[in-house]
């Protein structure tokens, strides 16, 4: 069972338009609601994988409702912590042919109460789950102290700990020292400090983070190469080329297929590249995280896998009579 965990989640409305004059009054030809957050885009990728899981995640207000009802009627389990605030929301415009206009609403207010009840909450579901993702960003105030924490309490706890996530609390989330890290190119920029342009950039994060207790860590950049690194090791594979619809939620569903290889018990150039191919899929998608395996298992012969810098050497420990 795969716990995830969101303390930033979305309601999304999206209109779908033939075509969007600016300034004009424009009338959508459909309208649909879905629920989002990273975590909760984890979950569901998840499930459509066939992995077991469970989404925590705050809600509230008249948003907080109609995020209930989506999550619901998709067939997700989830446990959710109330709060007084409105659940955040955004409202994506979507031509017929062209890129999606997104307009974010400003992030619920979560209090100290309300941070502590979302704590208890996982400390009682952590302690019946394999492994925990944290994914997405936190609002402001209390709710920025509950990744770390909760990363400790995992570890001590034996469970294997994921992340993905940005803002303020990336530093000491990964002061936390969780066992895996997905970043993607910009994030990772902004929390390093090195220079991007520098060819050693990614030799250099990796090395960071595996200082920091990192065990796996990925960085993706949109269509372009991904990098990874197992220990101190570094790969990198370029993603298929395709035709792309909406890369939205993306970056999660690469990171569902890191979940599920590692769920299975895959081995690491087989889950790096399903991660990949996940990722592919979801953005000639318009919907998110919602790919199934005829989608992606066709793109994973186009991958391949490069190291960089030095190679892990193997052993040939067979018997030799």
């Amino acid at each position: 069972m795969i716990l995830t965990v969101t303390i930033n989640p979305l309601l999304e409305r999206r209109l779908y338009f033939e075509k969007i004059v600016s300034g004009a009054v424009n009338r959508s030809i459909r309208e649909e609601y879905s629920a989002g957050g990273k975590g909760i885009n984890v979950s569901r990728q998840l499930s459509k994988l066939g992995v077991s899981n469970q989404a925590l995640t705050f809600a509230g207000g008249h948003n907080g409702k109609i995020f209930r009802k989506m999550i619901s009627d998709e067939g997700l389990d989830f446990v959710l912590v109330g709060i007084k605030d409105e659940t955040r929301s955004a409202l994506l415009a979507l031509e017929t042919a062209g890129k999606p206009t997104s307009y974010f609403g400003p992030d619920s207010v979560i209090t100290e109460k309300e941070a502590d009840n979302f704590k208890l909450r996982f400390e009682k579901m952590v302690r019946n789950v394999s492994a925990v993702v944290f994914s997405g960003s936190a609002p402001s105030g209390p709710a920025e102290k509950i990744f770390p924490w909760a990363i400790d309490l995992a570890n001590s706890l034996d469970k294997m700990t994921i992340l993905d996530t940005y803002g303020r609390h990336l530093k000491e989330c990964i002061k936390a020292a969780p066992a895996v890290i997905h970043l993607n190119r910009d994030e990772a920029v902004r929390y390093a400090g090195i220079n991007p342009s520098s060819e050693h950039f990614n030799e250099e994060l990796f090395k960071y983070l595996y200082k920091s207790g990192v065990r796996l860590a990925f960085v993706t950049d949109g269509p372009d190469t991904v990098y990874a690194s197992k220990f101190d090791f570094i790969y990198k594979a370029d993603p298929p080329g395709i035709t792309e619809e909406d890369p939205t939620g993306s970056g999660d569903a690469f990171l569902a297929g890191i979940i599920y290889g590692l769920e299975n018990s895959m081995v690491f150039d087989d889950f790096f590249k399903t991660g990949i191919a996940l990722g592919s899929a979801n953005a000639r998608k318009w919907s998110v995280c919602d790919v199934s395996p005829a989608e992606y298992q066709p793109l994973l012969n186009s991958i391949n896998l490069a190291p960089v810098g030095k190679k892990m050497k193997l052993i040939d420990d067979s018997p030799n009579y």
